[in-house]
């Protein structure tokens, strides 16, 4: 039997010392310990509090790896959150290891650290076999395991890889494409092998097969120093062909916006290393664009100007500031280099109004007939019971054109801008206005963040940094590039480290304590009924799907993000 004493800080604030309920378990290199709880240690209103327990396993774990620090999520009573600052534990073989954590922890929260640094979501992948195989490539152990076991399964599969652009956690880059662009020198020679018998490119992109990903967006931005060198980031292309039997395939994918002899086209005929090694490029930079420009910039930062104009502007009786249900919190993105204020500049220039219209964006992006496009489906759900309930609240505040044209406070909403409306004239204006915003901060923010644990804790599907720049030639490549391309154990936590610290959380359709009229009350149950059908719809769609997508379902989106 192999002992490890653990002593365990709280932070120096007050009511941090909460125990109750805390759950550890050591990770090694040869195996891992038993969840032990933490008991013993009293009531949480002291600060400083220090706590000594015992981990004990049946046999030594070798090398200390990992610590997983977890709040019971089952615990029936009152769980007060807990402020966990450092954990101490000393080996059999007599060595201290440092654990810091420097985090709040509330009932369900899990994390993993890694001792000498406070950092969570760890990766050793220099040194493969070192973990426990479900430890290998993942950091998270919450209730999204079996979908992560799925995605670790399917991550170099070609049709999961172009299933991602329809349903992952960034649906908001793939376009139809009926042209290529002129530095994506694609030729029906290098993609007949992989187009039906008896067509062409050319065919297949007049009938509507073919679609196209580009990430220019990101070409040129400053990245992460490490060991004095800039991290590597690919503006990649990548072009996708809907076969005969409606699934979606890459076709070709150019690592960078100009094409030359260093910057070659990739084809799945070539080497198997070569194909996965560009499709990391791409999940690469996919992963960084979805969080940062979809997710940060096109929900939470857009947000934020609306309400700070709702606060400017509205007085708190006003009907739309009593819809602007708010999740105050604070979010904080590390990890993205110099490169992440340049990014939100291009992303604002890039911003539309139509963009954040959810059935403007995807027939833009002519996506209307694609099949097996659950995102499609389920935002135009949300889409339109999110207009119905405007349509009714707005008419009955402002049921004629003049009574919009005679508010001060809707007449101006601000300078022309990339589409947005300069000033509301009529109530259908205000309408999708209202519905536009609402669906941003709710249903469009859902489908960026709850996949996120799914697809992205699996690391070599979401890698957030990558050591080796894309390859100049083909054939030369090998599975340890691969391994020596993916993060490190030196560096393998750089993550884009999201923090929310949420007051309050409001489910979409629950405007508490907001409205008093009895027929908004009405129309707010209404709202809510329509929004549980959908619900309904979804589960019962999802039961018959191997890779279900839950993450726009009512009962799962928020009135708001954090801002």
């Amino acid at each position: 039997m192999a002992e490890y004493p653990l002593t365990v800080t709280t932070g120096d604030v007050l009511h941090a010392g909460a125990f109750d309920n805390v759950y550890v378990t050591l990770v090694g290199a040869q195996g891992r310990s038993n969840r032990t709880q933490l008991i013993g240690v009293g009531p949480g209103n002291e600060t400083e509090k220090v706590g000594t327990f015992s981990v004990t396993s049946a046999f030594t774990l070798g090398f200390l790896l990992l610590l997983q620090v977890e709040k019971d999520p089952f615990h029936e009573s009152e769980a007060k959150p807990w402020f966990c600052s450092t954990i101490a534990v000393r080996t059999p073989e007599d060595d201290d290891v440092f654990f810091p954590c420097y985090k709040w922890l509330s009932r369900g929260d899990l994390v993993l650290l890694r001792g000498g640094r406070g950092m969570a979501f760890v990766l050793n992948i220099k040194e493969p076999n070192s973990l426990p195989a479900e430890d290998r490539f993942s950091f998270s152990k919450a209730k999204h395991s079996a979908y992560r076991r799925k995605v670790s399964q399917l991550w170099k599969n070609d049709d999961f890889f172009a299933y991602q652009f329809l349903n992952g956690v960034n649906p908001y880059m793939i376009r139809r494409c009926s042209k290529l662009p002129p530095n994506f020198p694609v030729t029906d020679e290098m993609v007949k092998p992989f187009l039906a018998k008896g067509t062409t490119l050319t065919k297949e992109m007049e009938i509507g097969n073919i679609f196209i990903v580009d990430y220019k967006i990101m070409e040129g931005l400053p990245t992460t120093v490490l060991d004095g060198k800039r991290v590597p980031l690919t503006a990649a292309l990548c072009l996708l062909y809907m076969t005969n039997e409606k699934k979606l395939r890459p076709l070709a994918i150019q690592l960078g916006q100009q094409p030359s002899q260093d910057n070659p086209i990739f084809l799945p005929s070539d080497s198997e290393a070569d194909w996965l090694l560009a499709k990391l490029h791409v999940r690469h930079v996919d992963t960084l664009h979805g969080l940062l420009v979809s997710h940060l910039h096109n929900t939470h930062l857009v947000a934020e100007v609306f309400a700070m104009a709702t606060l400017r502007n509205l007085p708190m009786i006003h009907p739309l500031h009593k819809v602007n249900a708010r999740r105050r919190g604070q979010s904080d993105f590390r990890g993205t280099g110099d490169g992440c204020l340049p990014l939100m500049r291009r992303a604002l220039v890039q911003l539309s109004y139509a963009s954040l219209c959810a059935p403007d964006d995807i027939a833009a992006r002519g996506l209307e007939s694609v099949l097996n496009f659950y995102y499609r489906d389920d935002a135009l759900r949300m889409w339109n019971v999110i207009h119905s309930f405007v349509t009714a609240v707005v008419a009955y505040y402002y049921p004629l054109d003049s009574e919009v044209q005679k508010s001060g406070l809707l007449a101006g909403v601000g300078g022309s801008f990339a589409g947005f409306p300069s000033s509301l004239q009529n109530v259908e204006e205000l309408i999708k206005y209202v519905t536009m915003l609402i669906f941003t901060v709710s249903a469009r923010h859902a489908s960026l963040n709850s996949g996120q644990m799914d697809y992205l804790t699996w690391i070599p599907n979401g890698p957030l940094l990558l050591h080796l720049a894309p390859p100049t030639a083909k054939g030369n490549t090998t599975m340890e590039d691969i391994l020596t391309t993916l993060p490190d154990k030196s560096f393998g936590s750089l993550t884009l480290n999201v923090s929310f610290v949420c007051l309050a959380q409001v489910s979409l359709g629950h405007y508490p304590q907001r409205f008093s009229e009895p027929a908004v009350l009405r129309m707010i149950e209404d709202f809510q009924a329509e929004l549980s059908t959908i619900s309904d719809a979804i589960v019962k769609r999802n039961e018959e799907l191997q890779l279900p997508y839950p993450y726009l379902n009512p009962k799962e989106i928020e009135n708001s993000v954090s801002i």
